[in-house]
């Protein structure tokens, strides 16, 4: 509901309501395990074997039974026979007692081994009888049992839920779901969105040369932003370009957008001036609860239904909109697809800068590590100056009413994070 002068809405409460809506798409849809980074896994994936099938050699060297070896020293070194070699995808014959077998990194250790030398503490000699290619080694260390020996099923065991559903597979998931044998995932569906522009002010880059702007126009920056945001969240996205400051090209707009999508997102437009057409275009058409959230750059956000589609308003400002979708959006689209844990990760850094005026909102300032492992600030926080975000390798979550001194802990959320 929207009321007149009401306080301010904490961003967190924002962030609760909002994920209370996210119920996660239906429907799921089979992918390679190939084409599957990025996406959101739609059940567990259980091994069916153990990681590694069998006890393997973590090192290039010689397998040994530790019995024969227990009087290494330099003046008495052991010297063994070699009576085979295992390489990675082949399996040797029993070992021998009072015999070494050279193997190398991978290859299964034979039974009746219970160590591996690597091959830097031992010494390969010829064979001592005419025509064995083998050879001998001397070795010049005394292992210990289990040493080098990588175990089966140390990394996986038969029947383990290695991934579960609702994760979110980044390369080192499908490296495992692909070691278990998967070559193909039950993952989430995509969800649609529909992007598009208000305002007359707005111009496609390519579309006008800078010497030939008309006074007030701008370049639509947002635009190119958010589209590769929600591409990076597995979206699809429908861009229904920019659309004219008339309400009539605002609801036919938001009309075709709800009939194909799970989510409208927008940009401009969801103040209340005369120009602004998003809000009275959406209650039209649907429902809308236009929110002022109390944090710094971003305040002006609104969010409804029309018919079974989302709807997103967000700031023009460009670090508004930025700021806007990454810690209200980002959350919301990743929970439609079935993520659990969407909220944004912060940990605690030093401050190289001073903050001296606090804000009655909590502020989210753009900052850049530097040599020393400390923050600097952006000399220049304006809601509109974008460059702060292409600078930036983060934000620092100040909370309202809270001064900053040099020396200072804050927190810090990196873009690597928000932006993932």
């Amino acid at each position: 509901m929207n009321r007149p002068n009401a306080p301010l809405k904490p961003l967190d409460e924002a962030w609760a309501d909002l994920l209370l809506q996210a119920v996660p798409l239906q429907g799921t849809e089979k992918v390679t395990t190939f084409d599957a980074d990025g996406r959101v896994l739609a059940q567990n994936c259980i091994s069916a074997l153990q990681v590694p099938p069998q006890d393997n050699s973590a090192m290039d060297g010689y397998a040994v039974r530790c019995a024969d070896v227990t009087a290494v020293g330099v003046a008495l070194p052991i010297t063994l026979p070699v009576s085979q070699r295992i390489a990675a995808g082949s399996a040797g014959d029993p070992l021998l007692p009072g015999s070494a077998a050279r193997i190398f990194t991978g290859a299964p250790v034979p039974a009746g081994a219970d160590a591996v030398l690597m091959q830097e503490d031992c010494e390969a000699l010829a064979s001592a009888t005419e025509g064995d290619g083998l050879g001998q080694v001397r070795l010049n260390a005394v292992p210990k049992r289990g040493q080098w020996i990588r175990s089966a099923g140390e990394d996986i065991t038969r029947g383990a839920v290695v991934l579960s559903a609702g994760t979110r597979l980044t390369p080192a998931e499908l490296g495992l779901a692909a070691s278990i044998g998967l070559h193909q995932l039950q993952v989430a569906r995509r969800p649609r969105v529909a992007l598009f522009s208000t305002g007359d002010e707005l111009v496609m880059p390519g579309e006008v040369p800078p010497e030939q702007m008309r006074p007030g126009a701008i370049y639509n920056s947002n635009r190119f932003f958010l589209r590769a945001m929600l591409l990076r969240l597995g979206c699809e996205v429908t861009d229904f370009g920019i659309v004219p400051d008339r309400r009539a090209a605002t609801i036919d707009a938001l009309r075709q957008a709800s009939s194909a999508h799970d989510l409208i997102l927008t940009s401009g437009g969801v103040s209340v001036g005369e120009e602004d057409h998003i809000k009275p275009a959406v209650e039209t058409l649907g429902t809308l609860d236009l929110w002022q959230i109390a944090m710094k750059p971003g305040k002006p956000f609104a969010y409804g239904r029309i018919g079974t589609a989302h709807f997103m308003g967000l700031p023009g400002n460009p670090v508004s909109s930025f700021l806007t979708f990454a810690l209200l959006v980002r959350p919301f689209v990743l929970r439609l697809q079935g993520v659990e844990d969407v909220a944004p990760q912060s940990i605690a850094a030093r401050a190289d800068f001073t903050w001296p005026k606090a804000d009655k909102r909590r502020e989210f300032l753009r900052v850049r590590h530097n040599a020393a492992g400390g923050l600097d600030l952006f000399n220049n926080q304006s809601s509109g100056v974008l460059t702060s975000a292409a600078w930036g390798d983060g934000v620092v979550d100040n909370p309202a009413g809270q001064t900053i001194a040099s020396g200072d802990t804050v927190r810090f959320i990196s873009f690597a994070e928000l932006l993932s």
